[in-house]
């Protein structure tokens, strides 16, 4: 599978998981930015935690 094949897979999963994470952020306070740490570092594959990433920060903008 290319690059671009597994975004398109993916893209969904991680635009809701970005979600579900910045939806933590009022309930976590100054804890947030650590537990979101440790959440994309136990995601997998490296790929997929990347496009989360992405996701969260285009989120956290809008």
């Amino acid at each position: 599978m290319n690059r671009s094949q597994f975004h398109q897979q993916h893209a969904e999963r991680a635009t809701a998981e970005a979600r579900r994470l910045l939806e933590q952020q009022p309930a976590l306070g100054a804890r947030w930015l650590p537990w979101v740490a440790t959440e994309l570092y136990q995601l997998s594959p490296p790929e997929y935690a990347a496009m989360v990433r992405r996701e969260l920060a285009r989120l956290n903008e809008s």
